[in-house]
C-alpha cells in the first residue's frame, strides 16, 4: 500500500434476522414504531416465570438452532454472495463471525440425558460446543475456500469480527469477507445471567431509575465487506482490554471511554461528527451508569442523540454488536432513527444524554455503536454514509 494511502471499507449488503423480523421491510418498519412484540415469548421461563427474549420468528428444522439463524440472513444476500463468487476467487472471500454459544442450549439436552443414563446419545457431536463451527459451516453454506473463523469474547465479539473483516482486506488476505455475527437461544446462559440477579423478569428498561437487568435474544447479522466506495463505510474501529471484574465494568467508563476514543483516533474524525450512539445499553445497574459516564466524558459539549435497540431485540450476546451495527446500517441506508424506548424516567445515577425520540427527525449521517462484554472487553465501530 502507498504511503498516505487510506483503504475505504464498505458494507454493501446486509443479511438479518432477529425479533424485530425475518426481512428487511419488517424490520425497519417495527424498529422506527419502537415495536416490542417480539420480545415477548411464550416458551421462555426461568422458573415458574415467562421471560422476556427476543426470539427470531422462524422454525427450528436442523439441530443447531444457529444454523437456522444463519441461512434465513444468508438467504436474504445470497444473489450477491453469487456475485462475490464470480467476481472474485473463492479462496479470496473470507468469513470472520462473532458468536458465543454456538449450540450450547442443544448440547445440553444430551448432556442431561447422559446424567441421567450413563450414556451419551450417538448423533451426539463435539462441534455443537466447538466456537468455529458457525464459520465453519457457513463457508460450506456458500462454497467458498477462504479463511473463516470465529471470535468469542462473548458481547464485544461480533465487532471485532467485523474489525478483523478489515484487516483481512487491508492485508491482502481477502478481497471479500461476509462477517457480523449470530447466537441462539442458550438456556445456560439465561440461568447464568439470571444466577448474577442481571435478568430482568420484565422488558428491559435502559437509563431508567427503574432499571433491573437485561433481557436476551438471538439474531444473525451478516455483513458482505469490500474495499470501495458503494455502500455504508466502516470509518473506525476501537478496542480496549481493561479486565476490571470478570462480570462487572470499570464505573470509571476509562475502558469505554478508551475504546471510542481508538475508535474516533482511528476513524480521524472529531467527536462532534457523531450524530447517533447506538448504545451497548443492557439495561443493568452497573452498565447504563458506566456507559452513560463515558458518553458524557467523551462527547463534551456535542450532544448526539443515543439509544440502546435492546428493548427491542434483547441482548444477543455474541452477535449484540452486529445486531446493533445491522440497525445502525439499516437507519444510515433508509433514513430514519430508531427512537430509545424506556419508561421515561431517567435515572439519577446516570449522566445526562440526550435520548432519542419518535420526534427527532435530524439526518444521521454518521452512528458509533458500542459493545462491552465480560473482563472488561470493549469494543467500538463508527459508521456512516
Amino acid at each position: 500500500m502507498q504511503a498516505g494511502f487510506r483503504m475505504d471499507f464498505v458494507l454493501s449488503n446486509l443479511g438479518f434476522v432477529c425479533a424485530l423480523g425475518t426481512n428487511i421491510p419488517d424490520i425497519i418498519r417495527n424498529a422506527k414504531n419502537g415495536n416490542q412484540d417480539g420480545m415477548q415469548p411464550k416458551d421462555v421461563r426461568i422458573g415458574n416465570d415467562i421471560v422476556p427474549f427476543g426470539a427470531v420468528n422462524i422454525e427450528t428444522r436442523h439441530k443447531m438452532r444457529f444454523y437456522d439463524l444463519m441461512l434465513a440472513a444468508i438467504e436474504q444476500i445470497k444473489p450477491e454472495i453469487e456475485n462475490l463468487k464470480s467476481k472474485y476467487s473463492p479462496a479470496r472471500i473470507g468469513i470472520v463471525l462473532g458468536a458465543s454459544n454456538t449450540a450450547v442450549h442443544e448440547a445440553q439436552k444430551y448432556i442431561s440425558e447422559k446424567l441421567s443414563t450413563g450414556t451419551m446419545p450417538k448423533d451426539f457431536s463435539v462441534s455443537l460446543l466447538e466456537l468455529g463451527t458457525p464459520a465453519e459451516l457457513l463457508r460450506e453454506i456458500i462454497g467458498t475456500t477462504g479463511p473463516a473463523f470465529t471470535i468469542s469474547t462473548a458481547c464485544s465479539s461480533s465487532i471485532k469480527a467485523i474489525d478483523t473483516a478489515r484487516d483481512l482486506i487491508r492485508n491482502d488476505i481477502c478481497d471479500a469477507v461476509i462477517c457480523g455475527g449470530v447466537d441462539a437461544r442458550c438456556d445456560f446462559a439465561l440461568n447464568g445471567f439470571n444466577a448474577l440477579e442481571a435478568l430482568s423478569h420484565k422488558i428491559t428498561n435502559p437509563m431508567s431509575k427503574n432499571r433491573d437487568g437485561i433481557n436476551l435474544g438471538e439474531c444473525a447479522a451478516l455483513f458482505i465487506m469490500e474495499s470501495g466506495h458503494d455502500g455504508i463505510h466502516v470509518i473506525g474501529c476501537g478496542e480496549t482490554s481493561d479486565a476490571y471484574h470478570p462480570t462487572a465494568p470499570d464505573p470509571s467508563g476509562a475502558g469505554a471511554i478508551g475504546s471510542m476514543q481508538k475508535a474516533l483516533l482511528d476513524a480521524d474524525i472529531s467527536y462532534s461528527r457523531i450524530d447517533y450512539v447506538n448504545m451497548h445499553g443492557t439495561g443493568t445497574i452497573a452498565n447504563d451508569a458506566m456507559e452513560s459516564i463515558a458518553i458524557s466524558g467523551i462527547f463534551h459539549d456535542h450532544r448526539p442523540i443515543c439509544a440502546s435497540t435492546k428493548p427491542l431485540t434483547g441482548h444477543c450476546l455474541g452477535a449484540a454488536g452486529a445486531c446493533s451495527v445491522a440497525l445502525s446500517w439499516l437507519m444510515l441506508n433508509h433514513n430514519f432513527i430508531i427512537p430509545h424506548i424506556y419508561d421515561g424516567q431517567f435515572a439519577d445515577d446516570c449522566a445526562p444524554i440526550k435520548l432519542a425520540t419518535q420526534n427527532d427527525h435530524q439526518e444521521i449521517r454518521t452512528i458509533l455503536c458500542n459493545a462491552f462484554a465480560f473482563g472488561g472487553s470493549n469494543s467500538t465501530i463508527i459508521i456512516g454514509k
